[in-house]
């Protein structure tokens, strides 16, 4: 089971550091990690994305609670948030396969960032489902590059 964390911290220098330490310290694999500052300049929010049960959970939280930089930790449950991902994508894409490939785009509301000769660049955001649909779309074309931010998470309501 794939849980999603948000997690507030300290905006300082080595925190992000001692985070994934912690992760790795206590044998937690993070599926995902975006990390960026908020309003407010001195925090910073995360959104971490971790696997396992709840108990792997209940112990990544405790563990997490423990770090001097952490102000707030909230395990989101589905249904709370609004989350998305976005995806830079670099696929072979030659005069003949373009208009298959514009095709495919535009169902997925994706947009062409850059064109080269035999290449086009394509952002993608949306939900980590429809990000992998589209990417078994363009894997016949020959992906050649991939950028994937992760899962951003915000409430749905104010806490």
């Amino acid at each position: 089971m794939r849980h999603t964390l948000s997690v507030l911290v300290e905006n300082r220098f080595g925190v992000l550091a001692r985070i994934a330490g912690m992760f790795s310290g206590r044998g937690f694999n993070i599926d995902t990690l975006n990390s960026g500052p908020t309003n407010d300049p001195s925090v910073a929010h995360m959104t971490i994305v971790v696997r396992g049960d709840d108990a792997v959970l209940e112990q990544v939280t405790k563990q997490l609670g423990k770090l001097v930089d952490v102000i707030q930790i909230e395990d989101f449950r589905d249904g709370e948030y609004v989350d998305r991902e976005l995806v830079l994508l670099r696929v072979n894409a030659d005069p003949s396969s373009r208009p298959e490939i514009m095709q495919i785009c535009e169902i997925f509301r994706a947009k062409v960032v850059d064109m080269q000769l035999n290449s086009l660049v394509i952002e993608l955001t949306g939900h980590e489902a429809k990000i992998n649909k589209f990417l078994k779309m363009m894997n016949p074309f020959g992906i050649a590059g991939i950028a994937r931010t992760g899962k951003v998470a915000m409430m749905r309501t104010e806490s």
